[in-house]
């Protein structure tokens, strides 16, 4: 722990080093606060009423001051190290399988295999309950300590014994866990009126060379308007972001800029590449959940006037960090050391984030169907999926799939007789307004009204509301049901049938509104 101290000393020290402070006295106060920190730990250690745990404690400490900072400045010490892998390079060792708490079952089960990944190549299946990994019983042991005994070394082999709910029978399968790593595309294909459409998930990995050959493939099948879909993509790797721009910029473009403390963390991006189209319409559409890489690309078009972007405004996070800032004991700190600016000029901040030409707010689900995915304790839902998958061997395409009217039917009436129960948005809210209308003294005035009213919320109907919101459930069962057969992609295909956002991105590339929209000032 000493070590740890006189590295975050030296650490500070050569930064004061590097770049005078402007306050006269930041030398003096740095050093004087160290010296205070590392007192106040001995005195606790020798006096404090209990044994401290050093690890513990500091790392407490560590960890409320870099959260004063931002929140992507992290400390990972030594037990960390497998999670600040994974982060930055999008890769585990395991069996490429979603698992999840069965609330009804007490169990942990297979939620979602991954196309191509172990769990899926093995034959395990969507409802399959895991009873036991090698030596080790899964009875009530939480989706944590099922995870952790599912991955491992890759090349490592052990044995998995399941109980799969649609015959009844206990299953073992010898799997031989390998390096997931997610698919950088989800899915792209050709839309109607010759527009192709790539859904990107991620900028770690290799996913310049991925959408390269993904765009030139849609050109092949005569492609004449993009949309790129970064919705929920994180970002990642800067190179690989400003590679993909390479495809629709000229090269030498300035794509980002970034600026920081000290003068290596100051650097101008460009394009590298000569372009493959640089006259093709691109509308990208993002989201809250479009951070970072994914920002600089959506920005960058925008600021270049390559494209007009469509949704709702992204994440905001406009800040480099350094990864792996090397501590004592196999220690890392992540830090962030300068910031983006697009070529406009502009930053990337919370406040602002990237705002789209045309925001598009996407449809908020139902609370009946919030629970129903994730909340419902019976699981009928889920339970539903599965027994559908154990009578279907095959079903149409992604395309194509839809329950019948029969199928919802059966789904209503075993929804009903599971006793399904959902915490009601409106009741919660009738409750306030009854308090606040108490409190100003309007209750009595209105209470007729308000009765006549509570009367109606407390006597809803289940089966009306399933009726009500069948649209949207219906749509989450066969996303779930089509994952089974045709994993993310399918699952992405069904997704887009009702999707406002690529609607209105669909018609602003058939319209003359895509060209105002570009020369706006």
């Amino acid at each position: 722990m000493k070590r740890l101290f006189l590295a975050l000393i030296s650490t500070c020290l050569l930064v004061l080093n590097c770049q005078a402070q402007d306050a006269p006295n930041h030398h003096f106060d740095v050093a004087k606060n160290l010296e205070i920190f590392n007192a106040l730990y001995k005195n606790l250690d020798l006096m404090y009423v209990d044994t401290l745990d050093a690890n513990k404690v500091i790392t407490k400490g560590i960890d409320a001051m870099l959260s004063s900072l931002d929140r992507y400045t992290e400390y990972y010490p030594d037990e960390r190290q497998k999670e600040l892998k994974t982060m930055l390079t999008g890769k585990y060792a395991g069996i490429g399988a979603l698992i999840r708490y069965h609330q009804r079952l007490k169990r942990v089960v297979i939620d979602e295999p991954y196309e191509g990944m172990p769990a899926a190549e093995a034959g395990l299946k969507k409802g399959d309950i895991i009873l036991q990994i090698d030596d080790t019983l899964t009875a009530d042991k939480s989706t944590a300590f099922v995870s952790s005994h599912l991955r491992g070394e890759a090349g490592t082999t052990f044995a998995l014994k399941i109980l799969r709910p649609s015959t009844g029978k206990e299953m073992k399968f010898k799997i031989t866990r390998q390096n997931i790593k997610m698919p950088e595309i989800i899915w792209y294909g050709m839309r109607p009126n010759n527009v192709g459409y790539i859904n990107l998930s991620t900028f770690t990995g290799d996913p310049a060379k991925q959408m390269r050959l993904a765009f030139v493939n849609l050109k092949k099948q005569g492609a004449e308007k993009l949309i790129l879909d970064l919705r929920g993509n994180g970002g990642g790797s800067l190179s690989e972001c400003v590679d993909i721009l390479s495809m629709w910029l000229p090269k030498g473009q300035k794509i980002v800029e970034t600026k920081g403390k000290l003068k290596r963390a100051n650097s101008e991006y460009k394009t590298r590449f000569e372009p493959i189209d640089t006259v093709m319409p691109i509308v990208i559409m993002v989201n809250q959940e479009t951070a970072s890489a994914s920002e600089i690309t959506s920005g960058a078009i925008q600021d270049l006037k390559r494209g007009i972007i469509i949704g709702t405004r992204t994440y905001g996070k406009g800040l480099v960090q350094v990864p792996n800032v090397d501590l004592p004991y196999n220690a890392n700190l992540k830090l962030t050391t300068s910031r983006y600016y697009l070529p406009s000029g502009r930053g990337i901040t919370m406040e602002e984030g990237i705002k789209p030409d045309i925001e598009v707010k996407p449809d908020t689900m139902a609370n009946i169907t919030l629970y129903l995915d994730r909340l419902d304790s019976t699981e009928v839902a889920f339970d539903y999926v599965v027994d559908y998958i154990g009578k279907h061997p095959t079903i149409a395409s992604a395309l194509d799939f839809r329950l019948t009217d029969a199928d919802y039917e059966d789904f209503k009436q075993r929804v009903i007789k599971a006793g399904f129960t959902y915490d009601q948005l409106s009741k919660k809210q009738f409750g306030e307004l009854e308090k606040a209308m108490k409190f100003e003294g309007y209750y009595e005035e209105a209470k007729a009204e308000l009765e006549a009213l509570k009367a109606k919320i407390d006597h809803h109907d289940l089966g009306s509301d399933l009726e009500r919101h069948r649209s949207e459930i219906q749509q989450m069962l066969e996303q779930d049901i089509v994952s089974a057969y045709y994993f993310q992609g399918g699952q992405l295909l069904v997704g887009l049938r009702n999707d406002k956002t690529l609607q209105e991105a669909e018609r602003i590339l058939q319209t003359d509104d895509y060209q105002k929209i570009l020369n706006k000032e």
